[in-house]
């Protein structure tokens, strides 16, 4: 197909698409003269890819990074999915004291070099800030956390598709960037519905 058919097809303007060719997030396409190129349907999947980084808030340079890793995948998948975990992680603050962090995921099974330190950093991140304000996670509340975590976690994993690096990078991405507000929510709804069940009877 001719790009702009590749454009009607996917939804993309050609101005953009061509952005993505000068990127290099988009491979070139088949000459068939020297202004005149064919696409075919693994351009379709990946400008979907690419879409679907970059709307989810991932750079340009973090979605270049990942897409590499698609074109050279590692041999084992954990570590594509450490890439694309990467491309949504904040950078490591190397000023940040782990140690309570790692106590806390301990529960999760965590063990040094199970995980990426940057995701590690987020957790110290927030414990910091409830230190800040001299709020306390009760440890039952704590324990409930974790356990919910890692049954969420485990399912997740588990879903993980296995046909190819390019739909296992957008489950992974576009599940953690765009699921994360949604599990926010149902905490919310559920917190209120607890909330009710415990003390709407009494006004």
């Amino acid at each position: 197909m001719r790009i702009s058919e590749l454009s009607t097809q996917t939804g993309m303007t050609v101005p953009t698409i061509k952005y993505y060719l000068r990127e290099g997030l988009l491979p070139e396409g088949e000459r068939s003269s020297p202004t005149q190129a064919t696409y075919g349907d693994k351009h379709v999947e990946r400008l979907r890819v690419i879409r679907a980084l970059l709307d989810a808030g991932v750079s340009i340079a973090e979605t270049r990074r990942v897409l590499t890793a698609l074109d050279e995948p590692p041999e084992h998948s954990y570590d594509l999915l450490g890439t694309a975990h990467a491309a949504i992680t904040p950078p490591l603050d190397e000023a940040l004291d782990l140690n309570e962090a790692e106590r806390i995921v301990s529960a999760l099974g965590w063990k040094p070099g199970t995980c990426d330190l940057a995701v590690l950093n987020e957790v110290a991140r927030a414990v910091e800030g409830l230190e800040r304000a001299g709020f306390v996670v009760p440890n039952a509340v704590m324990r409930e956390y974790l356990a919910s975590m890692r049954r969420i976690a485990d399912a997740e994993i588990a879903g993980v598709p296995t046909e190819s690096p390019e739909a296992a990078v957008r489950y992974v991405v576009l599940g953690s960037v765009l699921v994360e507000p949604l599990l926010l929510a149902l905490r919310r709804v559920a917190q209120q519905v607890s909330s009710w069940e415990r003390f709407g009877g009494e006004g």
